[in-house]
């Protein structure tokens, strides 16, 4: 049982389950030509929140040494979750740029109205920055304790590997987050590459 505090902001409420520190294991596999990418990572992902409608991320990868293989880092990703609205005069930005007028408190009754349908999920979009250079801009649905995403743009740095897409699946399965990372990168398309069993440990 997931307790949300009274005072969590609205638009987050679908997501809450996600709050808090994920520590585990995961594995590779990826099969580009005749180049088999595999091996046992460990991984930590962090979901918080400061008080803003959106949730702070953040998660690293460590390979883990087999073999005369060493220890090595793979990536370290930072960004945000939030539920997707329209942007009106009422919320700020771009940039530094201020609202143009008050925006009510957002309540629960606000957010069951972004539903995709009766019985289904709310509409979410997470923002992305690799420590390799990439950045994406994934766009799916969160319905109960599953998040289904694909990316809508991705954008990479010129001295970053080709990677032109990617989906994510982020699932609440018997107390453990469970995601599934399928990737198209090095010419390849979309295809499974990385999944990961988690533990909550804060």
């Amino acid at each position: 049982m997931i307790e949300i505090p009274s005072d969590a902001p609205a638009d987050i409420v679908p997501l809450y389950w996600l709050i808090g520190v994920w520590e585990g294991t995961g594995v590779i596999d990826y099969h580009v030509g005749d180049v088999h990418y595999s091996g046992e990572f460990s991984h930590r992902v962090s979901f918080s929140h400061d008080g803003g409608p959106f949730l702070n991320y953040s998660a690293t990868a460590t390979l883990l040494p087999a073999g005369d293989r060493p220890r090595q880092q793979l990536v370290s990703e930072t960004g945000f979750w939030r539920l997707a609205r329209e942007a009106t005069d009422q919320v700020p930005g771009p940039g530094l740029l201020p609202a143009l007028a008050a925006e009510p408190a957002r309540t629960a009754e606000d957010v069951e109205r972004l539903r995709t349908a009766p019985d289904g999920g709310f509409p979410v979009e997470v923002m992305l920055s690799h420590s390799d250079g990439v950045q994406e801009l994934y766009v799916g649905e969160v319905n109960a304790a599953r998040v289904d995403l694909g990316t809508d743009a991705v954008v990479r740095s010129a001295s970053t590997k080709p990677y032109a897409a990617a989906t994510r699946l982020y699932g609440l399965v018997d107390g453990h987050l469970l995601w599934a990372w399928d990737i198209a990168a090095l010419g390849r398309e979309l295809a499974s590459h990385a999944s990961a069993r988690l533990a909550k440990v804060s």
